[in-house]
Protein backbone atom coordinates (compact mmCIF):
# COMPACT_ATOMS: atom_id res chain seq x y z
CA UNK A 1 0.00 0.00 0.00
CA UNK A 2 1.24 3.31 -0.80
CA UNK A 3 0.20 7.20 -0.74
CA UNK A 4 -2.36 8.58 1.37
CA UNK A 5 -3.77 5.66 2.84
CA UNK A 6 -0.66 4.56 3.78
CA UNK A 7 0.46 7.72 5.58
CA UNK A 8 -3.20 7.83 7.15
CA UNK A 9 -2.17 4.30 8.71
CA UNK A 10 0.87 5.68 10.39
CA UNK A 11 -0.30 8.68 11.64
CA UNK A 12 -3.15 6.26 13.34
CA UNK A 13 0.19 4.32 15.01
CA UNK A 14 1.09 7.17 16.48
CA UNK A 15 -1.66 8.53 17.95
CA UNK A 16 -2.65 4.86 19.09
CA UNK A 17 0.74 4.16 20.76
CA UNK A 18 0.99 8.05 21.95
CA UNK A 19 -2.63 7.51 23.81
CA UNK A 20 -0.92 4.73 26.43
CA UNK A 21 1.93 7.54 27.27
CA UNK A 22 -0.32 11.15 27.30
CA UNK A 23 -2.65 9.40 29.05
CA UNK A 24 -0.95 9.03 32.09
CA UNK A 25 0.49 12.30 32.34
CA UNK A 26 -2.72 13.60 34.37
CA UNK A 27 -2.87 11.25 36.94
CA UNK A 28 1.20 11.30 37.73
CA UNK A 29 0.81 15.07 38.15
CA UNK A 30 -2.59 15.35 40.06
CA UNK A 31 -1.58 12.68 42.67
CA UNK A 32 2.84 13.78 42.17
CA UNK A 33 3.07 12.67 45.53
CA UNK A 34 1.55 9.61 45.84
CA UNK A 35 3.16 8.55 42.81
CA UNK A 36 6.47 9.29 43.81
CA UNK A 37 5.91 7.30 46.82
CA UNK A 38 4.87 4.37 45.01
CA UNK A 39 7.88 4.47 43.31
CA UNK A 40 9.89 4.98 45.85
CA UNK A 41 8.24 1.88 47.04
CA UNK A 42 9.69 -0.10 43.54
CA UNK A 43 12.72 0.91 44.48
CA UNK A 44 13.12 3.68 42.15
CA UNK A 45 16.30 5.96 43.00
CA UNK A 46 15.55 10.00 43.84
CA UNK A 47 11.79 9.10 42.82
CA UNK A 48 10.28 12.78 43.11
CA UNK A 49 13.44 14.12 40.52
CA UNK A 50 12.90 10.48 38.40
CA UNK A 51 8.86 11.68 38.67
CA UNK A 52 9.79 15.04 37.05
CA UNK A 53 12.05 13.51 34.34
CA UNK A 54 8.83 10.64 33.76
CA UNK A 55 6.98 13.54 33.14
CA UNK A 56 8.82 15.25 30.80
CA UNK A 57 9.79 12.72 28.69
CA UNK A 58 5.83 11.92 28.41
CA UNK A 59 5.01 14.90 27.60
CA UNK A 60 7.85 16.04 25.10
CA UNK A 61 7.50 12.41 23.39
CA UNK A 62 4.19 12.52 23.03
CA UNK A 63 3.64 16.00 21.09
CA UNK A 64 6.53 14.79 19.14
CA UNK A 65 5.21 11.82 17.80
CA UNK A 66 1.96 12.81 17.44
CA UNK A 67 2.81 15.81 16.07
CA UNK A 68 5.73 14.30 13.56
CA UNK A 69 8.19 16.63 14.75
CA UNK A 70 11.47 14.71 15.85
CA UNK A 71 9.21 11.88 15.89
CA UNK A 72 12.40 9.97 16.18
CA UNK A 73 13.47 11.61 18.80
CA UNK A 74 10.16 11.69 21.11
CA UNK A 75 9.83 7.79 20.13
CA UNK A 76 13.63 7.41 21.45
CA UNK A 77 12.43 9.64 25.05
CA UNK A 78 8.89 7.44 24.92
CA UNK A 79 10.97 4.46 24.95
CA UNK A 80 13.63 5.46 27.72
CA UNK A 81 10.43 6.00 29.90
CA UNK A 82 8.85 2.42 29.16
CA UNK A 83 12.18 0.56 29.55
CA UNK A 84 12.36 1.91 33.11
CA UNK A 85 8.73 1.98 33.65
CA UNK A 86 8.48 -1.77 32.81
CA UNK A 87 11.97 -2.69 34.75
CA UNK A 88 10.45 -1.37 38.15
CA UNK A 89 6.80 -2.15 37.62
CA UNK A 90 6.39 -5.36 35.69
CA UNK A 91 9.54 -7.37 37.55
CA UNK A 92 7.63 -10.30 37.32
CA UNK A 93 10.77 -12.17 38.01
CA UNK A 94 10.23 -11.20 41.58
CA UNK A 95 6.92 -12.74 41.89
CA UNK A 96 5.26 -15.84 42.06
CA UNK A 97 1.75 -17.76 40.97
CA UNK A 98 -1.04 -15.24 39.61
CA UNK A 99 1.30 -12.59 40.88
CA UNK A 100 3.66 -13.32 37.93
CA UNK A 101 2.01 -14.93 35.33
CA UNK A 102 0.08 -10.77 35.36
CA UNK A 103 3.49 -9.13 35.53
CA UNK A 104 5.06 -10.82 33.07
CA UNK A 105 1.77 -10.18 30.69
CA UNK A 106 2.27 -6.27 31.52
CA UNK A 107 5.78 -6.83 30.95
CA UNK A 108 4.71 -8.70 27.47
CA UNK A 109 2.56 -5.56 26.25
CA UNK A 110 5.28 -3.23 27.08
CA UNK A 111 7.54 -4.88 24.77
CA UNK A 112 5.28 -5.00 21.93
CA UNK A 113 4.79 -1.20 22.60
CA UNK A 114 8.11 -0.81 22.80
CA UNK A 115 8.42 -2.54 19.36
CA UNK A 116 6.02 0.31 18.32
CA UNK A 117 8.24 2.81 19.06
CA UNK A 118 11.03 1.18 17.48
CA UNK A 119 9.54 1.26 14.67
CA UNK A 120 8.68 4.86 14.82
CA UNK A 121 12.54 5.47 15.52
CA UNK A 122 13.63 3.31 12.50
CA UNK A 123 11.08 4.64 9.61
CA UNK A 124 10.30 8.13 10.79
CA UNK A 125 6.65 9.42 11.44
CA UNK A 126 5.93 8.98 7.87
CA UNK A 127 4.36 11.72 5.32
CA UNK A 128 1.75 13.14 7.88
CA UNK A 129 3.53 15.47 10.20
CA UNK A 130 5.24 18.75 10.69
CA UNK A 131 8.33 17.30 10.33
CA UNK A 132 7.62 16.37 6.60
CA UNK A 133 9.20 19.16 3.53
CA UNK A 134 6.34 19.36 0.89
CA UNK A 135 6.84 19.60 -2.43
CA UNK A 136 5.97 22.71 -4.40
CA UNK A 137 2.54 22.97 -5.72
CA UNK A 138 2.38 21.82 -9.37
Amino acid sequence: MNGKPNAVLLLLARLMIVGVFAGSVIPKVTNFDGTAGGMAGEGVPLPKVALVGAIAFLVLGSISVVLGFKARIGAGLLLVFLALATYYFHDFWNFSGDAATNQQIQFMKNVAIAGGLLYVIAAGPGRIGFAVKRKAAD
